[in-house]
């Protein structure tokens, strides 16, 4: 239809005009390659196709390692597929749920901003990770952004989100929007922190999309990378109160090794009843390839760790 309107425009015959289509829209794709992929596909391309690690369905329907549910690993450096189990799957995050908030924070906020916590920060159930912030405390977003990688602190993805969108919902609605822009379409979150609720999910793949934009922020891993954490802020009284966490991620502490020649660049852990024990890091190899890798519902802490370095034993 295209080719009749445009020779009953032109006067041309229908092998010309084929023919002109033909060279222009090969000259206007290499002239302005970069301006059809944006407009294409938002702008957000660079996240997508042959910028992401790509895996069929058929291929991801694999179990090669017994007590976790899904299992990934990315070459970031070359996007190659070097591990992929069930990594399509729905699965709870817990809270690696925190990658997408930190992921917001530092697209929408400086280090340097000071948040004044608006009301106490609770949680139903007493055993939730929390720095206890009240009202009227004022917390910097590093210090924040600290509580929130290295020690998972739950009350600091509340107080980030409500820093970044005004509310919790707004936060959410945040999250889920980026979340679909970088390709994860099977995620859905319903908090900024990953404490369970049952329609809070995601994939393994998901969260390798998610997490790949992630650490393209040299701030994230300045904090990932870290045993420990120092902060200090101010209190409702203002008067100063101190805080030195530990990291939750064992490789980090020492408590498990890493394959020979890998090394530990930064990551966030989760864990919850229903979600099991799940971990996602950034690694890199003695020839200074990157690798992002996954592990969801582990069994136990120990499976997840030993699961996760024999899948980091593929990166050499």
């Amino acid at each position: 239809m295209t080719a009749v309107l445009l020779v009953s425009l032109t006067g041309c015959s229908a092998a010309d005009t084929l023919t002109q289509l033909s060279v222009t829209y090969e000259k206007h794709l290499e002239q302005n390659q970069d301006e059809l992929r944006t407009e294409t596909l938002g702008d957000n391309w660079k996240s997508k196709g042959a910028y992401v690690g790509v895996i069929s369905r058929e291929d991801a329907d694999t179990e090669q390692y017994s007590g976790v549910k899904e299992a990934l690993l990315v070459n970031n450096t070359t996007n190659q597929v070097l591990v992929a189990q069930k990594v399509f799957d729905k699965a709870y995050p817990a809270s690696i749920t925190k990658i997408m908030t930190a992921l917001l924070v530092l697209e929408n906020c400086s280090l340097d901003d000071v948040v004044t916590i608006d009301r106490d920060i609770t949680f139903d159930d007493p055993a939730a990770v929390s720095l206890h912030l009240k009202k009227g405390d004022k917390i910097t977003v590093e210090a924040l952004l600290n509580g929130l990688i290295v020690m998972s602190a739950n009350d600091t993805a509340i107080a980030l989100g409500r820093k970044v969108a005004g509310s919790d919902k707004k936060f959410v609605a945040m999250m889920n929007k980026r979340a679909r822009e970088l390709g994860a379409t099977n995620t859905n979150f319903q908090n900024p922190n990953g404490l369970h609720l049952k329609n809070h999910y995601t994939t393994a793949y998901d969260l390798y999309l998610i997490f790949q934009e992630l650490v393209k922020h040299n701030e994230f891993l300045s904090i990932a990378g870290k045993a420990s954490s120092y902060i200090e802020y101010t209190n409702q009284k203002n008067k100063l109160q101190a805080f030195d966490m530990a990291a939750t991620n064992q490789y980090l502490l020492g408590n498990y090794n890493l394959p020979h020649k890998v090394f530990m660049l930064g990551g966030k852990t989760g864990t919850t009843g229903e979600a099991g024990s799940c971990l996602i890091i950034l690694t890199k190899n003695e020839e200074g390839e990157e690798f992002i890798s996954v592990i969801l519902k582990a069994s136990s802490k120990q499976t997840l760790y030993h699961t996760m370095t024999e899948v980091l034993k593929k990166e050499n």
